[in-house]
């Protein structure tokens, strides 16, 4: 018998024969008829055949079917390998192929079923998985050391570690047993009335002792720390509680999370590096007290304030003798200097930042009862100039402006107004007003009155902007003080702002106000200096006041009982606070009742005695009726569909307007019905339309220039946001206008001509171009002030300061938002509104009248005079002074009057 058949009898039970029964199963592999364990097959390999000689290598090695629980570790297995290979290494498990067979008692092979049919290549199967065994236990082995390795570094940094906690308290257990044998030994020395051994040995030797364990101590306690923190992960409770919080992607150590931790904890407490350094100081001082008591011969608390002095001045530890104590005061020293170079590093930053923080304007407002504006625009010079103007009279305010812009840059510009705002001051803040923090940095809830200016942005993008301030306004939690002034582009989006405000808001829509007054300015030449006038606060303007004293009254006698004001209207209070402009002369004032006047200031004025007037004779003349009329439009502008309904209004039938400008005429039907005109619907005025270039010559000749009544140059749309341009760009419209008009129209040199060129230069091109405005009127749009110089100073056309006029209709809505309804029924289509009328319609020519005479008489036309211009002068005074003192007027002279929008001539008919 060979060796492997050996081996294989000794494989089987004894009572097994090796010889096969026939030729079919002598081709099958020997059969196990029991299972044997692990540990039996190791008897069996040790014993061999007669039990003494032991097998190094199982020759086959076979699928073990039961095992016990307690090895359920190998119950996955396909083969079961001896207990000196090693480990059995994890891998991939061999797939088992069942052959097909008849008989159902027939194990199952395990590896390939070829190499199962055969004994030999068995054999030589077992062989190679028994190589394949023996190598993958090696590389188990070797890994199994290098961890052994690794676990036993650790084990004695843990030991020695654990070594150094445990011995500073048995240090201290050791140090309180030598106390008590030293307190004995001087009981005993009393006994022994032995006084020189309690007197000298016994304190100095514990002494020496308490100060070798503070020694230890400081040392400990300073080292102990980095290597806690170096070995730090590696401590088994941290890797316990970092294996049970596992992160997903990949496991971040502890030290880089407290590094994160201690990084973020000075980022968002901004008193945490206040905190570090001070309990820095104090961990030096008190160590190094300790110290230094442990290698001096100072007492503890000497010990401390000595460390103190040499953190304080790093200079006092030169006269340290010894060298320990040396040391220890150089490492203390250090220390100092280091502590007091960060201490100084932090005040010089927060300083910095304290500085910044006033040069940017990030710092509270602390005022109450101050104009509040929000936002920037050209329009700001000349609000800031009327509500100092305003304020005057109370010796000054406060104004706080809060723009999205630097806090130097706006104080610079405000700068360069080189304007004396008379005790008024203006504080400027960096911030949004979308954000509600800064809003309540600029005490925004304090405020008398907000005014919101439009952006530099398009009308819808503007007026979005508004509403998202407004929101923001009402979404104030302490609610708001003052009322709200908001700056609109468009009419259309006004109701949509009120709506979301209510009560607190009133509206300015800029270009609404602008466009309504160039058309009463085209029709009525030298309104737009009277509204000026009344808008601004340097003359006369608009107040209302209670008067108890009136009381009674009719409207006729309250309206010469003022010396110093004109009277125009009423707030009736059993209406809801209306306020009636030109009221009828037998209404009777009422308690509750205020009076609304054109006064100078509202402390300038009070109600006296009556005076005698006389009302006299006068002609009655009824207004002239009204004629057709051409009018012609220079450039195109967002509101000019609502334009083109208020001459609708005011123009008689058969009137023509004519449209110039670079939008094609296709696009223009489509922007007017947008704005919501129907031009078919046009009774009054026919559209001509006209396309070309204002500021190209030979497209202006094309234009019967010398026919048109009037002339509106408007600010083109698509130069409305840029000021200079715009302005370049009217200026250079007017001197082409003025010029082809001159050449065309008759030269005629009249006593007005004379007598305006008298105080103006003598040039022959700017002479024709003042006879020619004697014939047609020209308003030209002026955005920038700086341009009405050159426009009023060559007295070539009239104008309209659009910016400076909405700035004023802001202020004085700001001061008091009743006065936007007086405003608004003023520059309406219907109610009353501001006209010039001719002396005729009052007096004859040279009468002697006084100013009360004159009022008197417009009454009868159900007018109030508020102010008069000579024949010779140039601009109008509203609330003239001394109004009883009479004086001759000539057939030639003006009178401002507010009347209603129905023709007087219907009263004389």
């Amino acid at each position: 018998m060979s060796k492997s058949n050996e081996e294989e009898e000794d494989s089987l039970p004894p009572n097994q024969s090796t010889k096969p029964s026939s030729s079919s199963s002598s081709q099958r592999p020997p059969l196990l008829t029991k299972s044997k364990t692990l540990t039996e097959l190791r008897t069996t390999a040790a014993a061999g055949p007669g039990g003494a000689e032991t097998n190094p290598l199982f020759s086959t090695v076979r699928r073990i079917k039961t095992l016990p629980t307690s090895a359920s570790y190998f119950s996955d297995r396909d083969y079961v390998c001896p207990s000196f290979l090693g480990a059995y290494p994890n891998r991939t498990r061999v797939q088992h192929v069942k052959p097909r067979s008849a008989n159902p008692d027939r194990p199952t092979v395990v590896g390939d079923v070829k190499s199962a049919a055969s004994p030999e290549n068995s054999m030589d199967s077992d062989s190679e998985t028994g190589k394949l065994l023996v190598s993958s236990a090696s590389l188990v082995s070797q890994q199994g050391a290098r961890r052994t390795r690794g676990f036993n570094h650790s084990l004695i940094l843990y030991l020695l570690s654990f070594t150094c906690i445990l011995s500073v308290p048995y240090a201290a257990y050791l140090q309180n047993r030598v106390a008590k044998f030293q307190e004995e030994k001087s009981n005993l020395c009393c006994l022994c009335v032995d006084n020189h051994i309690f007197n000298g040995s016994t304190p100095h030797f514990g002494n020496a002792n308490i100060r070798t364990v503070a020694l230890y101590t400081v040392v400990f306690t300073i080292f102990m720390p980095f290597m806690f923190y170096k070995y730090l992960d590696r401590l088994p409770p941290i890797k316990r509680l970092s294996k049970s919080t596992k992160i997903n992607k990949e496991e971040v150590p502890l030290k880089k999370r407290v590094a994160y931790m201690v990084d973020v904890c000075f980022s968002i407490y901004p008193y945490a590096k206040l905190l570090a350094l001070f309990f820095a100081t104090i961990f030096l001082i008190g160590f190094g007290g300790l110290a230094l008591y442990a290698v001096s011969e100072s007492s503890f608390t000497e010990a401390l304030w000595l460390a103190w002095t040499f953190v304080a001045d790093s200079g006092n530890h030169a006269d340290r003798v010894g060298t320990g104590p040396r040391i220890v005061s150089v490492s203390i020293s250090s220390g100092g200097m280091l502590i007091f170079a960060m201490m100084l590093g932090l005040i010089s930053d927060a300083i910095s930042e304290k500085m910044d923080s006033l040069r940017k304007g990030k710092s509270e407002v602390i005022e109450r009862d101050h104009i509040l504006i929000l936002g920037w625009s050209d329009k700001l010079g000349s609000l800031l100039k009327q509500l100092a103007i305003a304020n005057k009279s109370i010796g000054g305010g406060v104004i706080v402006v809060l723009a999205e812009r630097d806090k130097e840059e706006m104080e610079i510009d405000i700068g360069k107004l080189e304007f004396d705002f008379m005790g008024t001051s203006v504080i400027c803040r960096s911030g949004s007003p979308l954000i509600l923090a800064d809003l309540k940095k600029v005490s925004v809830s304090k405020a008398r009155a907000i005014i919101v200016l439009a952006s530099h942005e398009n009308a819808d993008q503007s007026d979005a902007r508004a509403l998202r301030v407004v929101l923001s306004l009402t979404g104030v939690k302490e609610g708001l003080r003052g009322h709200v002034v908001v700056e609109m582009s468009d009419i259309d989006n006004e109701p949509l702002v009120k709506l979301v405000g209510g009560d607190l808001i009133e509206t300015v829509v800029a270009h609404d106000v602008i466009g309504r007054l160039m058309i009463k300015c085209a029709l009525q030449p030298g309104l737009a200096q009277i509204w000026e006038d009344i808008l601004g606060f340097e003359n006369a303007e608009f107040y209302i006041k209670r008067w108890p004293e009136l009381d009674g009254l009719r409207f006729k006698d309250v309206l010469i009982s003022f010396p110093d004001a004109i009277p125009c209207g009423i707030k009736v209070a059993a209406e809801g606070g209306k306020i009636d402009i030109n009221p009828d002369d037998d209404y009777e004032l009422k308690e509750g009742d205020e009076v609304l006047v054109i006064a100078e200031d509202d402390d300038t004025y009070a109600p006296d005695h009556l005076p005698e007037v006389r009302k006299g004779l006068f002609p009655k003349t009824a207004d002239p009726p009204k004629y057709p009329e051409k009018i012609l439009f220079c450039g195109w502008r967002r509101d000019i569909d609502d334009m083109i309904m208020v001459l609708e209004a005011f123009l008689a039938p058969g009137s023509q307007l004519w449209m110039f400008n670079e939008v094609p005429e296709k696009e223009r039907e489509k922007k007017l019905t947008d704005g919501g005109l129907d031009v078919s619907r046009l009774e009054n005025i026919k559209l001509v339309h006209r396309e070309g270039n204002a500021v190209i010559r030979r497209h202006l000749d094309n234009l019967p220039l010398e026919t048109f009544d009037s002339i509106l140059i408007l600010a083109d749309e698509s130069l409305e946001d840029s000021v200079v341009q715009a302005d370049s760009r009217s200026l250079a419209t007017l001197l082409l206008i003025r010029d082809i008009q001159s050449k065309r129209l008759p030269h005629k040199d009249t006593k007005s001509t004379t007598l305006r060129l008298s105080g103006f230069c003598h040039s022959s091109w700017i002479r024709e171009m003042q006879q020619a405005s004697d014939k047609s009127i020209i308003i030209s749009e002026i955005l920038d002030s700086r341009t009405r110089n050159l426009v009023s100073v060559s007295r070539i056309s009239d104008y309209v300061l659009s910016n400076e006029l909405v700035s004023m209709a802001l202020a004085m809505v700001a001061e008091d938002k009743q006065i936007n309804r007086v405003l608004e029924e003023l520059f309406a289509e219907e109610g009353n509104e501001m006209c010039i009328k001719p002396a005729e319609f009052y007096l004859f020519d040279q009468e002697e009248l006084c100013f009360y005479d004159i009022m008197i008489r417009g009454r009868q036309r159900q007018e109030i005079v508020i102010g008069y211009r000579t024949a010779n002068a140039e601009c109008a005074i509203i609330n003239p002074p001394q109004k009883s003192e009479p004086r001759k007027w000539a057939i030639d002279d003006a009178f401002v009057v507010i009347s209603s929008v129905i023709s007087a001539r219907k009263l004389f008919s």
